[in-house]
C-alpha cells in the first residue's frame, strides 16, 4: 500500500528572530494599546494573523532581483521585466505601475465613478469600496446566497449571482454601470473561489451590454488553484493557463501584488483600452511617479517580475 505524503516544493533559507512572550504580558500589551490590535507593536505579537499583504517571505530569486534592480527614472530594465512578465500574465498591453492595490484602484474608479455610477461586484474590497464611494458613485455586492452562509457546502462561494447581475443592470441602466468588478478570490466574502464557468457569463453578459468588466487579481493564482481542483474541464491544465484564460474574459484587472506575487511593496493596473490607460496615466504621474515606476524602486519591480513567473 502507497501513502502520499505531501511535501513543501522550498526549504526555508532565512529565519527571523521572534520574542516570546509571556500570557500576563500580551494582557498587558493589549491594555496598552486599547484592545486594538491595529496599535500592537509587532514585536509584541508572537503569530501575525493580520493579513498575509506585503508579509510574505520572499525566494532567493526574489532577493538576486533586488540586487539587480535598476533604479533609472524613466525606462529602466527592471520596469521592461515587470512590464513583459505582466503582458505574458495578463495580455493586456496597456500597464501602469503603482505603489499597492488601491492606488490603482484609485487610478481607475476615481476616473469612472462620480455621482450616479454604480459598480457592481461579488462583494468589493474595503479599499475599493472606499475609493468607489469616495469619487461619489454606489457600490453594490450580489454574492450568490451560498457564499452567506458558512454552514453551506458549495465549491465556488465567490461567485456573482448572475440573476441578480442582470437585474442590477435592468435597474440602474448599463449606461450607469462604471464596471462589474470580480474578486479572485472573494477577499472579503471570506477568501471563497470563483468558477471559471461564472467568470464566462459575467463576462457575457458585460460585452452584450457594453460594460468594463475588471479582475480584481489580487489573489487569482490561489483562485486558478481551486479551479483546476473544483472544476473538471479543468483539471489538466496548468495554473497559469488557468489564470490567463480568466484574465483572456476581462477588460482588464487591478492587481496588489503584496499578495500573490508573493512581494512586500507593488500594484498595478493593466488594461485593454488605450484611451482610458492614458487617462488614468495622467493621475499617475501627479499622484505615485513616472509611468515606467509609479511609485516603485527598480528592485521592488525586479521582486514583482519575479513572483508573477
Amino acid at each position: 500500500m502507497h501513502h502520499k505524503v505531501d511535501i513543501e516544493p522550498f526549504r526555508i533559507k532565512v529565519v527571523e528572530q521572534v520574542k516570546l512572550t509571556s500570557e500576563s504580558e500580551r494582557k498587558e500589551y493589549l491594555k496598552e494599546a486599547h484592545y486594538n490590535p491595529f496599535l500592537l507593536k509587532s514585536e509584541e505579537i508572537i503569530i501575525d494573523l493580520l493579513t498575509d499583504s506585503g508579509t510574505s517571505a520572499m525566494s532567493a530569486e526574489q532577493w538576486a532581483g533586488i540586487m539587480r534592480g535598476d533604479e533609472s527614472y524613466a525606462g529602466s530594465k527592471s520596469w521592461q521585466r515587470m512590464e513583459n512578465e505582466i503582458l505574458d500574465l495578463t495580455g493586456y498591453p496597456y500597464v501602469l505601475p503603482t505603489h499597492q492595490g488601491r492606488a490603482a484602484e484609485h487610478l481607475l474608479y476615481n476616473h469612472l465613478g462620480g455621482k450616479g455610477k454604480v459598480f457592481i461586484s461579488n462583494t468589493h474590497f474595503d479599499t475599493t469600496r472606499a475609493n468607489i464611494e469616495f469619487s461619489g458613485a454606489t457600490a453594490i455586492d450580489i454574492p450568490i446566497e451560498e457564499g452567506k452562509h458558512p454552514d453551506w457546502m458549495h465549491p465556488f462561494k465567490g461567485n456573482i449571482d448572475v440573476d441578480k447581475l442582470r437585474q442590477a443592470i435592468d435597474k440602474y441602466g448599463a449606461e450607469n454601470i462604471g464596471a462589474v468588478i470580480l474578486t479572485v478570490t472573494n477577499n472579503s466574502g471570506g477568501g471563497q473561489p470563483v468558477s471559471m464557468g461564472n467568470a464566462e457569463q459575467i463576462s457575457e453578459i458585460c460585452k452584450s451590454k457594453n460594460i468594463l468588466f475588471i479582475l480584481d487579481a489580487c489573489r487569482i493564482a490561489e483562485n486558478a488553484y481551486f479551479i483546476k481542483h473544483r472544476e473538471k474541464e479543468y483539471e489538466d491544465w496548468t495554473y497559469r493557463n488557468i489564470a490567463q484564460k480568466m484574465f483572456s474574459l476581462a477588460d482588464g484587472c487591478i492587481m496588489s501584488a503584496k499578495k500573490d506575487a508573493l512581494v512586500n511593496m507593488g500594484g498595478f493596473l493593466a488594461i485593454n483600452d488605450l484611451e482610458l490607460a492614458l487617462k488614468c496615466r495622467t493621475v499617475l504621474i501627479i499622484t505615485e511617479g513616472y509611468s515606467t515606476y509609479g511609485g516603485l524602486s527598480g528592485r521592488d519591480m525586479e521582486a514583482i517580475a519575479t513572483g508573477l513567473k
